[in-house]
């Protein structure tokens, strides 16, 4: 469908799936109504009904257009991410933000216009709050962010002192920002970031990590617990987030069944995250 969209209209379109409710909205924002819109609408409605002739049920789809007030987008935007405290350990914030960091703090900047995730979201907070519950002063630590999307794990974890620090994400977009939001923060040196997906991951040398991250949906979480299991220290914690709470119980019952048991939990809106370390 997106696809379509761009050859319809000529520009890029946004995906978002509502995983309670079932429901893709593919939505595409035009500075003005191209000529003979009619026509494009018509043939993109057209196209939505040809999807069941090729056994693709599209459900009840349709297309509506809505004005929206003029505004600058460019920087209304901003009001949404406000910068984030991680106990007195941690600041992340916006790059047009001049919050001062308390003393102590290590301060992760990032652009939120670039990036794939800034700390708002439920799962990406409940691991910046483990990465900084799970450090322990004057020890070496290693860490593995796996999805790394903005690479702000990658970058708070380098940053609190982890070392060394591994990252990775099958997008090449994200593998990207991730790179330019690690020098931006002065850090590109301390860490790595790799363009692989979770099966095609093979560090060299092998290792298991003290602290690995994975942020991804629980069915990949599911398919591939072997292998982010195996990723862990036998004295290591493995942060599981972007979990539906509906689908909690089934992937700790998962993990639980490889020998691991759950340390900490957080439950916010529909989100439920959680930690998971070997039993002794």
């Amino acid at each position: 469908m997106g696809n379509l969209i761009v050859e319809l209209f000529g520009t890029m379109a946004a995906t978002n799936f509502d995983a309670l409710k079932g429901r893709t909205t593919v939505s595409v924002f035009l500075p003005r109504l191209p000529v003979a819109a009619a026509v494009r609408f018509n043939a993109l409605r057209a196209r939505l009904h040809e999807l069941a002739s090729w056994g693709l049920d599209a459900g009840p789809g349709r297309v509506s257009v809505r004005r929206l007030p003029p505004e600058n987008w460019a920087e209304s935007w901003k009001r949404h991410f406000k910068p984030i405290e991680i106990g007195g350990a941690l600041l992340l914030k916006p790059s047009w933000s001049r919050r001062k960091p308390r003393k102590g703090q290590v301060v992760v900047v990032l652009n939120p216009g670039l990036s794939f995730g800034t700390g708002q979201r439920a799962t990406t907070y409940f691991c910046l709050h483990e990465l900084v519950a799970r450090q322990r002063p004057g020890t070496h630590q290693s860490f593995l962010d796996v999805g790394t999307g903005s690479g702000i794990l990658a970058i708070a974890a380098a940053k609190l002192g982890y070392k060394p620090v591994y990252a990775f994400d099958f997008d090449p977009d994200a593998v990207r920002v991730a790179r330019a939001n690690a020098r931006r923060n002065r850090v590109a040196q301390n860490l790595r970031i790799a363009c692989c997906g979770v099966t095609t991951f093979c560090p060299k040398p092998r290792r298991r990590y003290d602290l690995v991250c994975a942020n991804l949906i629980s069915t990949l979480l599911l398919a591939e617990r072997r292998r982010l299991a195996n990723l862990v220290h036998c004295d290591g914690v493995l942060v599981l987030a972007g979990i539906l709470r509906p689908e909690f119980a089934e992937v700790q019952a998962a993990y639980e069944a490889m020998g691991l048991r759950l340390l900490a939990s957080r439950c916010e809106k529909e989100w439920r995250s959680g930690s998971f370390g070997f039993r002794r």
